[in-house]
């Protein structure tokens, strides 16, 4: 009997986890290992290790490659572990093969460094990246890797490029990408998530496009409250979700957009405020003001008690 692919294993909330460190600035993986238990303890389907939360950006491949063998350890086979990979080319493959030693079971594939490639080029580095490692790719649509249906169509055909996650936002791409996918590649089953920060405010809109899966950055800190709005957005209990929304991730939302960067750095002080120490953003990053880290408190106790409620 063959195991069960990564495709098949990717099915409930996905954990995003920080990246610990001490406080002076080094990586701290006791810290690290505690948050990444936690998570799989809490009831996440698979731990998205050193990707955008986990401020791949500032890891250097040691740090990588130490921080994807930890979580590795720590799910012990319960979850799938899938590990950032991105730059150029050349540091992608250096990535996939450093996470492929390490354990993990896939990568997510983020947009190349610096430049603004046309779809050929986006077509070939992905292709290249996919073809340099023998673990399963999820490609990361955002910023300035933005995909035509064809070369989405081209990138599934790919045997292990299983699936592509949106952080862009256009619902009519999307739905012309899903069509087209479908049209060429009937039954190909390949997978796509809502990647959009604080994925949960766009949840319904992905679920009438047949996207269930996405990314929860709350998870992290609050898995109780990811856990009440995915089961009731997969249940169909549209009045918790929007008692959610209203109540908790909508000011989320608002308070994440007051600072640069507080899609990373707001999750790691919630993190800290729930009673896990693992240190602050590291630059180019900075800290949360303290006026918001209190209404962030306040927030998270708002949401908890919002859990309460019928």
């Amino acid at each position: 009997m063959t195991a069960p692919s990564l495709a098949e294993r990717l099915d409930g909330l996905l954990f995003f986890p920080v990246t610990a460190f001490g406080p002076d600035g080094a990586l701290d993986l006791d810290a690290f290992r505690a948050h990444v238990r936690a998570g799989v303890e809490a009831g996440a389907a698979a731990v998205f290790a050193c990707c955008g939360t986990g401020e791949f950006h500032a890891l250097s491949p040691a740090e990588f490659g130490a921080c994807v063998a930890a979580a590795v350890e720590e799910s012990a086979g319960r979850v799938p572990v899938v590990a950032g990979a991105g730059y150029g080319t050349a540091l992608a493959l250096e990535y996939a093969g450093i996470a492929e030693r390490a354990g993990a079971d896939g990568l997510l594939a983020m947009p190349p460094y610096l430049v603004v490639p046309d779809q050929e080029g986006l077509l070939r580095h992905y292709t290249a990246l996919a073809a340099g490692t023998g673990l399963d790719v999820i490609v990361y649509q955002r910023d300035n890797a933005v995909f035509t249906p064809a070369t989405v169509v081209e990138l599934a055909k790919v045997g292990n490029i299983i699936g592509l996650k949106d952080g862009y936002g256009d619902l009519d791409l999307m739905q012309r990408i899903i069509s087209a996918v479908r049209t060429e590649l009937p039954g190909d089953g390949f997978l796509y998530f809502n990647g959009l920060p604080t994925a949960e405010m766009t949840g319904l809109a992905y679920r009438g496009l047949g996207v269930t899966l996405y990314s929860s950055a709350v998870f992290a800190f609050s898995p109780e409250i990811a856990l009440a709005f995915h089961r009731a957005l997969t249940t169909g209990d549209d009045a918790t979700v929007d008692r959610l929304v209203d109540g908790f991730y909508r000011p989320l939302v608002d308070l994440r957009n007051q600072g640069r960067g507080y899609a990373v750095s707001l999750v790691k002080a919630a993190v800290r405020l729930r009673g896990t120490e693992v240190g602050e953003v590291r630059p180019p990053l900075s800290e949360p003001s303290p006026a918001h880290v209190k209404e962030l408190a306040e927030l998270i106790e708002h949401g908890l008690a919002l859990l309460g409620e019928h």
